[in-house]
C-alpha cells in the first residue's frame, strides 16, 4: 500500500497566528485558523478534513463488507460529525451518520454488517481514542 502525505504550515501564535493545509494529491488545500478551527467561523479547519477522511473510508469499508456479505449496495452516503473540546482541545466525537440503499437486505444485518464496518474502516481504528458513533438507515 502507498503512503500518502499531506503538508501543514502555521505562522504565530495560536489565536492570532493563520497556517494553511494541503493534500499531495493537489486535490485540496485550504487556510486555516484558531477562528475557523474553535469558533465556528467560515474557513477549513483540521477537523473537517478528519470527517470527510473518516466519512469516505466508512462509505468504502461498508460497501466492502456489504459486498463479502453477499448485497450489492446501490449506494452508501455517510456524512461525519467531528465534535472538539475547545477546552482541551481534544476531539470527543465523531457521529457517522450513514444511509445504505442496499437490496435484499434485512434491517437487522445491515446494522450488523454496518457495526463491523465502522469498527474495521482504518480510519476508525486509526481513532480509537476517540468515541465513534454510528446511526444507519437503510433505505
Amino acid at each position: 500500500m502507498p503512503t500518502k502525505t499531506a503538508d501543514a504550515v502555521w505562522k504565530g501564535d495560536l489565536k492570532s497566528g493563520k497556517g494553511t493545509m494541503k493534500l499531495e494529491s493537489g486535490s485540496y488545500e485550504g487556510k486555516f485558523t484558531f477562528a475557523t478551527r474553535f469558533e465556528d467561523k467560515s474557513g477549513s479547519n483540521p477537523e473537517e478534513l478528519i470527517g470527510a477522511a473518516h466519512a469516505g473510508c466508512f462509505s468504502m469499508a461498508f460497501s466492502n463488507e456489504l459486498d463479502k456479505a453477499g448485497f450489492t449496495p446501490n449506494s452508501v452516503e455517510t456524512h461525519a460529525e467531528v465534535t472538539i473540546d475547545g477546552g482541551e482541545g481534544a476531539i470527543t466525537t465523531i457521529k457517522l451518520t450513514a444511509k445504505g440503499n442496499v437490496p435484499n437486505i434485512d434491517n437487522d444485518k445491515f446494522q450488523e454488517i454496518a457495526e463491523a464496518a465502522k469498527n474495521g474502516c482504518p480510519v476508525s481504528k486509526a481513532l480509537t481514542g476517540v468515541d465513534i458513533k454510528l446511526d444507519a438507515t437503510l433505505v
